[in-house]
Protein backbone atom coordinates (compact mmCIF):
# COMPACT_ATOMS: atom_id res chain seq x y z
CA UNK A 1 0.00 0.00 0.00
CA UNK A 2 3.26 2.68 -0.21
CA UNK A 3 3.65 1.71 -3.92
CA UNK A 4 0.70 4.77 -4.83
CA UNK A 5 1.05 6.05 -8.78
CA UNK A 6 -0.10 8.99 -9.62
CA UNK A 7 -3.04 8.16 -12.48
CA UNK A 8 -2.07 10.01 -15.48
CA UNK A 9 -4.95 12.25 -16.63
CA UNK A 10 -7.12 12.10 -13.26
CA UNK A 11 -4.78 14.82 -11.33
CA UNK A 12 -6.23 18.13 -10.11
CA UNK A 13 -9.60 17.24 -11.93
CA UNK A 14 -12.11 19.91 -11.45
CA UNK A 15 -15.07 17.66 -12.69
CA UNK A 16 -15.90 14.20 -11.19
CA UNK A 17 -15.13 11.95 -13.31
CA UNK A 18 -11.82 11.76 -15.50
CA UNK A 19 -10.62 9.43 -17.99
CA UNK A 20 -7.17 7.35 -18.07
CA UNK A 21 -4.82 5.09 -19.48
CA UNK A 22 -2.61 2.87 -18.70
CA UNK A 23 1.16 2.89 -20.22
CA UNK A 24 3.64 0.70 -17.69
CA UNK A 25 1.13 -1.29 -15.77
CA UNK A 26 -0.04 -4.51 -17.06
CA UNK A 27 -3.43 -4.59 -18.14
CA UNK A 28 -4.45 -8.42 -16.73
CA UNK A 29 -2.96 -7.35 -13.16
CA UNK A 30 -5.56 -6.01 -10.45
CA UNK A 31 -5.37 -2.90 -9.88
CA UNK A 32 -6.82 -0.73 -6.83
CA UNK A 33 -7.64 3.35 -7.21
CA UNK A 34 -7.91 5.66 -4.35
CA UNK A 35 -9.67 9.08 -4.39
CA UNK A 36 -9.30 12.05 -2.41
CA UNK A 37 -11.07 15.74 -2.58
CA UNK A 38 -8.44 19.00 -2.15
CA UNK A 39 -9.24 22.65 -1.23
CA UNK A 40 -6.09 24.78 -1.23
CA UNK A 41 -4.18 22.82 1.83
CA UNK A 42 -6.77 21.13 3.08
CA UNK A 43 -7.52 17.37 2.00
CA UNK A 44 -9.76 15.05 2.53
CA UNK A 45 -9.32 11.05 3.61
CA UNK A 46 -8.77 8.84 0.81
CA UNK A 47 -11.80 6.75 -0.35
CA UNK A 48 -10.73 3.15 -1.77
CA UNK A 49 -12.35 2.18 -5.39
CA UNK A 50 -13.68 -1.17 -5.68
CA UNK A 51 -10.12 -3.63 -7.12
CA UNK A 52 -10.43 -4.42 -10.89
CA UNK A 53 -8.95 -5.47 -14.05
CA UNK A 54 -8.39 -3.33 -16.68
CA UNK A 55 -8.51 -5.34 -19.33
CA UNK A 56 -12.46 -6.46 -18.67
CA UNK A 57 -13.53 -2.83 -18.16
CA UNK A 58 -11.69 -1.29 -20.90
CA UNK A 59 -13.83 -0.31 -24.38
CA UNK A 60 -12.44 -0.41 -27.14
CA UNK A 61 -11.64 2.80 -28.57
CA UNK A 62 -12.02 4.42 -32.30
CA UNK A 63 -9.20 3.35 -35.00
CA UNK A 64 -7.04 5.16 -36.56
CA UNK A 65 -7.84 5.81 -40.26
CA UNK A 66 -6.06 6.81 -43.31
CA UNK A 67 -7.54 6.58 -47.06
CA UNK A 68 -6.37 6.55 -50.71
CA UNK A 69 -8.59 7.18 -53.67
CA UNK A 70 -8.51 5.37 -57.11
CA UNK A 71 -11.39 5.77 -60.15
CA UNK A 72 -13.73 3.09 -58.71
CA UNK A 73 -12.24 1.91 -55.71
CA UNK A 74 -11.01 3.24 -51.56
CA UNK A 75 -8.03 1.93 -50.22
CA UNK A 76 -8.01 1.96 -46.72
CA UNK A 77 -5.62 1.83 -43.94
CA UNK A 78 -6.48 1.38 -40.12
CA UNK A 79 -4.40 1.36 -37.28
CA UNK A 80 -5.91 -0.89 -33.95
CA UNK A 81 -6.92 1.18 -31.10
CA UNK A 82 -5.16 0.89 -27.72
CA UNK A 83 -1.67 0.23 -28.41
CA UNK A 84 -0.66 -1.07 -25.34
CA UNK A 85 -4.22 -2.35 -24.20
CA UNK A 86 -5.15 -4.15 -26.98
CA UNK A 87 -1.61 -5.22 -27.76
CA UNK A 88 -1.99 -9.30 -27.67
CA UNK A 89 -5.42 -8.57 -29.95
CA UNK A 90 -4.45 -6.76 -32.78
CA UNK A 91 -4.66 -9.30 -35.12
CA UNK A 92 -7.87 -10.48 -33.81
CA UNK A 93 -9.89 -6.97 -34.37
CA UNK A 94 -12.94 -7.19 -37.39
CA UNK A 95 -13.41 -4.08 -38.43
CA UNK A 96 -16.79 -2.51 -39.51
CA UNK A 97 -17.08 0.26 -42.38
CA UNK A 98 -20.35 2.36 -43.12
CA UNK A 99 -19.82 4.12 -46.50
CA UNK A 100 -22.16 6.59 -48.12
CA UNK A 101 -21.81 9.08 -50.94
CA UNK A 102 -21.69 12.58 -49.26
CA UNK A 103 -25.20 13.19 -50.24
CA UNK A 104 -28.74 13.13 -47.84
CA UNK A 105 -30.37 10.89 -50.34
CA UNK A 106 -27.56 8.39 -50.85
CA UNK A 107 -28.06 4.75 -48.18
CA UNK A 108 -25.90 3.52 -45.95
CA UNK A 109 -23.69 0.52 -47.34
CA UNK A 110 -21.66 -1.53 -44.50
CA UNK A 111 -18.56 -3.76 -45.19
CA UNK A 112 -16.17 -6.06 -43.02
CA UNK A 113 -12.44 -5.06 -44.08
CA UNK A 114 -8.96 -6.42 -43.09
CA UNK A 115 -6.50 -3.52 -41.98
CA UNK A 116 -5.16 -2.89 -45.31
CA UNK A 117 -8.14 -3.36 -47.58
CA UNK A 118 -9.84 -2.08 -50.34
CA UNK A 119 -13.57 -0.61 -51.00
CA UNK A 120 -14.61 -1.51 -54.55
CA UNK A 121 -17.89 -1.27 -56.35
CA UNK A 122 -17.24 3.20 -56.61
CA UNK A 123 -17.94 5.29 -58.69
CA UNK A 124 -15.47 7.54 -60.57
CA UNK A 125 -15.24 11.21 -59.24
CA UNK A 126 -17.60 11.09 -56.51
CA UNK A 127 -16.71 12.07 -52.82
CA UNK A 128 -17.80 9.28 -50.13
CA UNK A 129 -17.30 8.79 -46.37
CA UNK A 130 -17.10 6.35 -44.10
CA UNK A 131 -16.40 5.65 -40.58
CA UNK A 132 -15.15 2.48 -38.73
CA UNK A 133 -15.12 0.70 -35.80
CA UNK A 134 -13.15 -2.05 -34.43
CA UNK A 135 -14.80 -5.46 -32.49
CA UNK A 136 -13.40 -8.40 -31.07
CA UNK A 137 -15.94 -11.23 -31.23
CA UNK A 138 -14.45 -13.36 -28.59
CA UNK A 139 -14.56 -11.26 -25.89
CA UNK A 140 -17.70 -9.21 -26.95
CA UNK A 141 -16.48 -6.33 -27.05
CA UNK A 142 -17.42 -3.56 -29.64
CA UNK A 143 -15.70 -0.86 -29.65
CA UNK A 144 -17.19 3.00 -30.49
CA UNK A 145 -17.19 4.66 -34.04
CA UNK A 146 -14.31 6.81 -35.48
CA UNK A 147 -14.66 10.15 -37.11
CA UNK A 148 -16.03 10.21 -40.14
CA UNK A 149 -13.25 10.52 -42.94
CA UNK A 150 -14.46 11.92 -46.58
CA UNK A 151 -12.40 10.78 -50.28
CA UNK A 152 -13.14 11.56 -53.85
CA UNK A 153 -12.22 9.02 -55.94
CA UNK A 154 -10.26 9.53 -58.89
CA UNK A 155 -11.58 10.14 -62.96
CA UNK A 156 -11.71 7.17 -64.75
CA UNK A 157 -8.60 5.39 -65.82
CA UNK A 158 -8.69 4.37 -69.66
CA UNK A 159 -7.29 0.87 -69.11
CA UNK A 160 -9.60 -0.68 -66.82
CA UNK A 161 -8.94 -3.25 -64.77
CA UNK A 162 -10.01 -6.93 -65.22
CA UNK A 163 -13.46 -8.08 -63.87
CA UNK A 164 -15.02 -11.15 -62.40
CA UNK A 165 -12.01 -13.34 -61.19
CA UNK A 166 -12.74 -17.27 -60.59
CA UNK A 167 -10.87 -20.21 -59.95
CA UNK A 168 -11.57 -23.98 -61.36
CA UNK A 169 -9.66 -26.89 -60.82
CA UNK A 170 -8.76 -29.09 -63.86
CA UNK A 171 -6.73 -32.25 -63.60
CA UNK A 172 -3.50 -31.33 -61.68
CA UNK A 173 -3.74 -28.06 -62.39
CA UNK A 174 -5.87 -24.36 -61.11
CA UNK A 175 -7.26 -22.33 -64.21
CA UNK A 176 -7.38 -18.87 -63.40
CA UNK A 177 -10.28 -16.82 -65.32
CA UNK A 178 -11.06 -13.09 -65.57
CA UNK A 179 -13.17 -11.08 -67.92
CA UNK A 180 -11.75 -8.20 -70.26
CA UNK A 181 -13.61 -6.09 -73.12
CA UNK A 182 -10.17 -4.92 -74.92
CA UNK A 183 -8.26 -6.64 -76.79
CA UNK A 184 -4.68 -6.81 -77.89
CA UNK A 185 -3.44 -6.79 -74.06
CA UNK A 186 -1.21 -8.64 -71.90
CA UNK A 187 -2.07 -10.26 -68.30
CA UNK A 188 -0.61 -10.74 -65.19
CA UNK A 189 -1.28 -12.53 -62.08
CA UNK A 190 0.08 -11.99 -58.19
CA UNK A 191 -0.84 -13.98 -55.19
CA UNK A 192 -0.39 -13.15 -51.61
CA UNK A 193 -0.84 -15.26 -48.62
CA UNK A 194 -4.11 -14.70 -46.75
CA UNK A 195 -2.89 -14.56 -43.07
CA UNK A 196 -1.25 -11.59 -43.93
CA UNK A 197 -4.47 -9.46 -44.39
CA UNK A 198 -4.70 -9.67 -40.32
CA UNK A 199 -2.18 -7.67 -39.84
CA UNK A 200 -2.57 -3.85 -39.95
CA UNK A 201 1.38 -3.68 -41.55
CA UNK A 202 2.15 -2.50 -45.20
CA UNK A 203 1.96 -5.97 -47.63
CA UNK A 204 1.96 -4.10 -50.82
CA UNK A 205 5.87 -5.94 -51.24
CA UNK A 206 4.69 -8.94 -50.44
CA UNK A 207 2.49 -10.13 -53.48
CA UNK A 208 4.54 -12.31 -56.11
CA UNK A 209 4.03 -13.52 -59.64
CA UNK A 210 1.87 -16.68 -60.06
CA UNK A 211 4.20 -19.05 -62.54
CA UNK A 212 2.67 -19.42 -65.60
CA UNK A 213 0.84 -15.81 -65.65
CA UNK A 214 3.33 -13.89 -66.48
CA UNK A 215 2.43 -11.49 -69.59
CA UNK A 216 -0.53 -13.80 -70.68
CA UNK A 217 -2.17 -13.31 -74.10
CA UNK A 218 -5.81 -14.97 -73.11
CA UNK A 219 -8.09 -13.86 -70.23
CA UNK A 220 -6.94 -17.04 -68.49
CA UNK A 221 -3.75 -18.72 -67.11
CA UNK A 222 -2.78 -22.32 -65.81
CA UNK A 223 -0.46 -22.97 -62.36
CA UNK A 224 -0.36 -26.50 -61.01
CA UNK A 225 -2.21 -27.32 -57.61
CA UNK A 226 0.89 -28.29 -55.75
CA UNK A 227 2.38 -24.69 -55.83
CA UNK A 228 -0.53 -23.80 -53.53
CA UNK A 229 -0.86 -25.73 -50.32
CA UNK A 230 -4.10 -25.62 -48.20
CA UNK A 231 -4.60 -22.22 -47.46
CA UNK A 232 -6.12 -19.30 -48.24
CA UNK A 233 -4.61 -17.10 -50.26
CA UNK A 234 -5.33 -13.45 -52.64
CA UNK A 235 -4.97 -12.72 -56.36
CA UNK A 236 -5.41 -9.80 -58.31
CA UNK A 237 -5.12 -9.42 -62.30
CA UNK A 238 -3.53 -6.28 -63.96
CA UNK A 239 -4.41 -5.56 -67.86
CA UNK A 240 -1.31 -3.86 -70.01
CA UNK A 241 -1.11 -2.12 -73.21
CA UNK A 242 2.78 -1.09 -73.79
CA UNK A 243 3.46 1.54 -71.35
CA UNK A 244 -0.26 1.85 -70.05
CA UNK A 245 -1.47 -0.55 -67.31
CA UNK A 246 -4.57 -1.08 -65.42
CA UNK A 247 -5.59 -0.68 -61.84
CA UNK A 248 -5.27 -4.31 -60.31
CA UNK A 249 -8.62 -5.95 -59.94
CA UNK A 250 -10.57 -6.74 -57.49
CA UNK A 251 -8.70 -9.15 -54.82
CA UNK A 252 -10.28 -12.52 -55.06
CA UNK A 253 -9.92 -14.87 -51.91
CA UNK A 254 -8.91 -18.28 -53.13
CA UNK A 255 -8.79 -21.33 -50.74
CA UNK A 256 -6.88 -24.49 -52.65
CA UNK A 257 -8.28 -26.90 -50.40
CA UNK A 258 -11.86 -25.77 -51.34
CA UNK A 259 -10.60 -26.25 -55.17
CA UNK A 260 -8.67 -29.44 -54.92
CA UNK A 261 -10.05 -31.95 -57.06
CA UNK A 262 -9.75 -35.33 -55.20
CA UNK A 263 -10.17 -38.89 -57.92
CA UNK A 264 -12.17 -41.50 -57.29
CA UNK A 265 -9.99 -44.27 -55.70
CA UNK A 266 -9.19 -47.68 -57.26
CA UNK A 267 -10.47 -50.14 -55.82
CA UNK A 268 -9.23 -54.14 -55.62
CA UNK A 269 -10.87 -56.90 -54.06
CA UNK A 270 -9.24 -60.70 -53.15
CA UNK A 271 -11.29 -63.25 -51.76
CA UNK A 272 -8.93 -65.41 -49.17
CA UNK A 273 -10.36 -68.10 -46.85
CA UNK A 274 -12.27 -67.05 -44.19
CA UNK A 275 -13.59 -63.08 -45.70
CA UNK A 276 -13.12 -60.72 -48.30
CA UNK A 277 -9.97 -58.18 -48.71
CA UNK A 278 -10.54 -54.71 -50.68
CA UNK A 279 -7.63 -52.66 -51.10
CA UNK A 280 -8.06 -48.79 -51.76
CA UNK A 281 -5.21 -46.86 -54.18
CA UNK A 282 -5.64 -42.46 -53.84
CA UNK A 283 -5.87 -40.70 -57.05
CA UNK A 284 -2.81 -39.05 -58.48
CA UNK A 285 -3.22 -35.79 -56.20
CA UNK A 286 -0.74 -33.77 -54.06
CA UNK A 287 -2.43 -33.45 -50.50
CA UNK A 288 -1.20 -32.34 -47.46
CA UNK A 289 -4.02 -33.84 -45.32
CA UNK A 290 -4.82 -37.81 -44.73
CA UNK A 291 -7.59 -39.29 -46.94
CA UNK A 292 -11.01 -40.78 -45.59
CA UNK A 293 -12.00 -43.71 -47.48
CA UNK A 294 -15.34 -44.70 -47.52
CA UNK A 295 -16.39 -48.47 -49.11
CA UNK A 296 -19.99 -49.16 -49.95
CA UNK A 297 -21.05 -53.25 -50.42
CA UNK A 298 -23.81 -55.39 -51.03
CA UNK A 299 -24.99 -58.84 -52.14
CA UNK A 300 -25.22 -58.83 -55.57
CA UNK A 301 -28.84 -59.73 -55.79
CA UNK A 302 -30.12 -57.33 -53.08
CA UNK A 303 -30.14 -53.42 -53.22
CA UNK A 304 -29.11 -52.98 -49.20
CA UNK A 305 -26.14 -50.86 -49.21
CA UNK A 306 -23.30 -51.22 -46.02
CA UNK A 307 -20.81 -48.34 -45.53
CA UNK A 308 -17.21 -48.37 -43.96
CA UNK A 309 -15.31 -45.59 -43.14
CA UNK A 310 -11.60 -45.52 -42.52
CA UNK A 311 -8.50 -43.75 -42.99
CA UNK A 312 -6.33 -46.84 -43.69
CA UNK A 313 -6.93 -48.11 -47.35
CA UNK A 314 -6.64 -52.04 -46.39
CA UNK A 315 -10.50 -53.03 -45.83
CA UNK A 316 -11.18 -56.19 -44.36
CA UNK A 317 -14.98 -57.95 -44.68
CA UNK A 318 -15.38 -60.96 -42.07
CA UNK A 319 -18.89 -63.01 -41.65
CA UNK A 320 -20.42 -62.33 -45.03
CA UNK A 321 -22.46 -65.62 -46.62
CA UNK A 322 -20.05 -68.40 -48.29
CA UNK A 323 -20.62 -68.81 -52.25
CA UNK A 324 -22.61 -65.22 -52.27
CA UNK A 325 -21.81 -62.50 -54.90
CA UNK A 326 -20.65 -58.85 -53.28
CA UNK A 327 -20.21 -55.72 -54.69
CA UNK A 328 -17.80 -52.85 -53.97
CA UNK A 329 -17.46 -49.68 -54.82
CA UNK A 330 -14.84 -46.84 -53.13
CA UNK A 331 -14.78 -42.98 -52.83
CA UNK A 332 -11.73 -40.36 -50.89
CA UNK A 333 -13.28 -37.67 -48.53
CA UNK A 334 -11.00 -34.53 -47.73
CA UNK A 335 -12.29 -33.03 -43.95
CA UNK A 336 -10.75 -29.63 -43.69
CA UNK A 337 -11.90 -27.09 -41.31
CA UNK A 338 -14.08 -25.14 -43.55
CA UNK A 339 -14.51 -27.39 -46.41
CA UNK A 340 -15.31 -30.75 -46.72
CA UNK A 341 -14.98 -32.69 -49.72
CA UNK A 342 -15.38 -36.06 -51.54
CA UNK A 343 -14.30 -37.56 -55.13
CA UNK A 344 -16.84 -39.54 -57.33
CA UNK A 345 -17.44 -43.24 -56.81
CA UNK A 346 -15.08 -45.70 -58.41
CA UNK A 347 -16.27 -48.61 -60.56
CA UNK A 348 -17.91 -51.62 -59.05
CA UNK A 349 -16.15 -54.42 -58.04
CA UNK A 350 -18.02 -57.91 -57.49
CA UNK A 351 -16.31 -60.60 -55.81
CA UNK A 352 -18.30 -64.19 -55.02
CA UNK A 353 -16.97 -65.23 -51.27
CA UNK A 354 -15.06 -68.88 -50.95
CA UNK A 355 -16.85 -71.88 -49.06
CA UNK A 356 -16.86 -71.59 -45.56
CA UNK A 357 -15.67 -73.61 -43.07
CA UNK A 358 -19.62 -74.53 -42.59
CA UNK A 359 -20.04 -75.19 -45.62
CA UNK A 360 -16.82 -77.98 -45.97
CA UNK A 361 -17.97 -79.42 -43.16
CA UNK A 362 -21.66 -80.07 -44.50
CA UNK A 363 -19.51 -81.33 -48.07
CA UNK A 364 -17.13 -83.62 -45.59
CA UNK A 365 -20.46 -84.70 -43.42
CA UNK A 366 -22.46 -85.62 -47.44
CA UNK A 367 -19.54 -87.57 -48.36
CA UNK A 368 -19.31 -89.41 -45.30
CA UNK A 369 -22.87 -90.22 -45.25
CA UNK A 370 -22.45 -91.17 -49.42
CA UNK A 371 -19.92 -93.53 -48.42
CA UNK A 372 -21.89 -95.61 -46.12
CA UNK A 373 -25.35 -95.39 -47.70
CA UNK A 374 -24.24 -96.92 -51.00
CA UNK A 375 -22.98 -99.94 -49.54
CA UNK A 376 -26.25 -100.24 -47.30
CA UNK A 377 -28.55 -99.12 -50.51
CA UNK A 378 -26.92 -101.72 -52.81
CA UNK A 379 -27.47 -104.55 -49.88
CA UNK A 380 -30.88 -103.46 -49.63
CA UNK A 381 -31.43 -103.26 -53.62
CA UNK A 382 -29.73 -106.50 -53.59
CA UNK A 383 -32.15 -108.18 -50.83
CA UNK A 384 -35.39 -107.20 -52.67
CA UNK A 385 -34.24 -108.40 -56.60
CA UNK A 386 -33.77 -112.08 -54.85
CA UNK A 387 -37.03 -112.02 -52.95
CA UNK A 388 -38.46 -110.95 -56.10
CA UNK A 389 -36.88 -113.18 -57.85
CA UNK A 390 -38.14 -115.93 -55.78
CA UNK A 391 -41.68 -115.17 -55.81
CA UNK A 392 -41.95 -114.00 -59.22
CA UNK A 393 -39.42 -115.94 -61.19
CA UNK A 394 -38.61 -119.38 -58.92
CA UNK A 395 -35.68 -121.62 -59.20
CA UNK A 396 -37.21 -125.31 -61.39
CA UNK A 397 -34.68 -127.74 -59.19
CA UNK A 398 -35.05 -127.64 -55.68
CA UNK A 399 -32.33 -126.60 -53.16
CA UNK A 400 -29.63 -129.53 -52.53
CA UNK A 401 -30.51 -130.33 -49.35
CA UNK A 402 -34.14 -131.75 -50.42
CA UNK A 403 -32.67 -132.73 -53.86
CA UNK A 404 -30.91 -135.55 -52.19
CA UNK A 405 -33.76 -137.68 -50.86
CA UNK A 406 -35.49 -137.51 -54.40
CA UNK A 407 -32.33 -138.07 -56.60
CA UNK A 408 -32.92 -141.52 -57.07
CA UNK A 409 -36.85 -141.38 -57.09
CA UNK A 410 -38.46 -142.38 -60.41
CA UNK A 411 -39.80 -139.26 -61.68
CA UNK A 412 -43.05 -140.28 -61.92
CA UNK A 413 -43.29 -140.59 -58.32
CA UNK A 414 -42.40 -136.30 -57.91
CA UNK A 415 -45.75 -135.90 -60.28
CA UNK A 416 -48.35 -138.54 -59.12
CA UNK A 417 -51.09 -136.49 -57.92
CA UNK A 418 -51.98 -136.32 -54.09
CA UNK A 419 -55.44 -138.41 -54.73
CA UNK A 420 -53.32 -141.81 -56.16
CA UNK A 421 -50.48 -142.18 -53.72
CA UNK A 422 -49.65 -140.30 -50.49
CA UNK A 423 -46.42 -141.61 -48.37
CA UNK A 424 -45.09 -140.48 -45.27
CA UNK A 425 -41.60 -141.24 -44.51
CA UNK A 426 -40.10 -142.17 -41.35
CA UNK A 427 -36.97 -143.12 -39.56
CA UNK A 428 -36.62 -145.89 -36.64
CA UNK A 429 -32.95 -145.49 -35.39
CA UNK A 430 -31.89 -149.00 -33.78
CA UNK A 431 -28.36 -148.11 -32.30
CA UNK A 432 -25.66 -145.11 -33.36
CA UNK A 433 -24.32 -147.82 -36.36
CA UNK A 434 -27.60 -148.43 -38.33
CA UNK A 435 -30.73 -146.54 -38.85
CA UNK A 436 -33.68 -148.44 -41.55
CA UNK A 437 -36.25 -146.14 -43.61
CA UNK A 438 -39.73 -147.77 -43.47
CA UNK A 439 -42.44 -146.58 -45.85
CA UNK A 440 -45.92 -147.62 -44.95
CA UNK A 441 -48.88 -147.65 -47.60
CA UNK A 442 -51.46 -145.51 -46.66
CA UNK A 443 -53.90 -146.57 -48.32
CA UNK A 444 -55.02 -149.88 -49.97
CA UNK A 445 -52.88 -151.45 -52.89
CA UNK A 446 -49.75 -149.18 -51.72
CA UNK A 447 -46.25 -150.68 -52.74
CA UNK A 448 -43.37 -151.32 -49.57
CA UNK A 449 -39.55 -150.45 -50.37
CA UNK A 450 -37.38 -150.94 -47.41
CA UNK A 451 -33.65 -149.12 -47.77
CA UNK A 452 -30.93 -150.61 -45.17
CA UNK A 453 -28.05 -148.33 -44.57
CA UNK A 454 -25.13 -149.57 -42.46
CA UNK A 455 -23.90 -146.55 -40.84
CA UNK A 456 -24.74 -142.30 -40.90
CA UNK A 457 -21.05 -141.92 -42.14
CA UNK A 458 -21.68 -144.43 -45.23
CA UNK A 459 -20.85 -143.41 -48.46
CA UNK A 460 -24.07 -143.74 -49.60
CA UNK A 461 -24.88 -147.19 -51.26
CA UNK A 462 -27.57 -148.95 -50.79
CA UNK A 463 -28.28 -152.34 -51.29
CA UNK A 464 -31.89 -153.07 -52.61
CA UNK A 465 -34.22 -156.40 -52.27
CA UNK A 466 -37.20 -157.96 -53.17
CA UNK A 467 -40.20 -156.50 -51.70
CA UNK A 468 -40.87 -159.60 -49.69
CA UNK A 469 -38.16 -160.19 -48.04
CA UNK A 470 -37.49 -156.37 -47.56
CA UNK A 471 -40.80 -156.21 -45.89
CA UNK A 472 -40.02 -159.18 -43.30
CA UNK A 473 -36.40 -157.59 -42.71
CA UNK A 474 -38.18 -154.91 -41.14
CA UNK A 475 -40.83 -156.91 -39.44
CA UNK A 476 -38.18 -158.75 -37.78
CA UNK A 477 -36.37 -155.92 -37.24
CA UNK A 478 -39.39 -154.82 -35.37
CA UNK A 479 -40.02 -157.30 -33.08
CA UNK A 480 -36.59 -157.64 -31.85
CA UNK A 481 -36.45 -154.19 -31.09
CA UNK A 482 -39.88 -154.47 -29.02
CA UNK A 483 -38.43 -157.73 -27.37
Amino acid sequence: MNNWIQLPGCQYVADTECTFSFLKLNVLDEITLRIRAERGNSTSAWYIVDSFIPFLKAQIGPPEVHLEAEDKAVKINISPPGKQMWSMDRSRFIYSVVIWENSARTEERTETVYPRDMIYKLSPETTYCLKVRAELPLQKKVGVYSAVHCVNTTAENKLPPPENIEVDAANQNYVLKWDYAFANVTFQAQWLYGYLKQFPEDHSNKWKQIPGCVHVRTTQCVFPQRAFPDRVYFLRVQASDGNSTSLWSEEKEFRSEAQTVILPPVLNVKTTSHALHAYVGAGPVDLHRPLIYEIRFWENASSAESRILQEQTDFTFPNLKPLTVYCFKARAHLLGEKWNQSSDFSDVVCEKTKPGATSRTWLVAGICVLVVSVPVAVYIVKGLLRCLNYVFFPSPKPPSSIDEYFSEQPLKNLLLSPSEERTERCFIIEDVRSMTVLEEAKGTGGDLRAYHSQASRDSGHYSNEDESSGGKTSEGSVQEESG
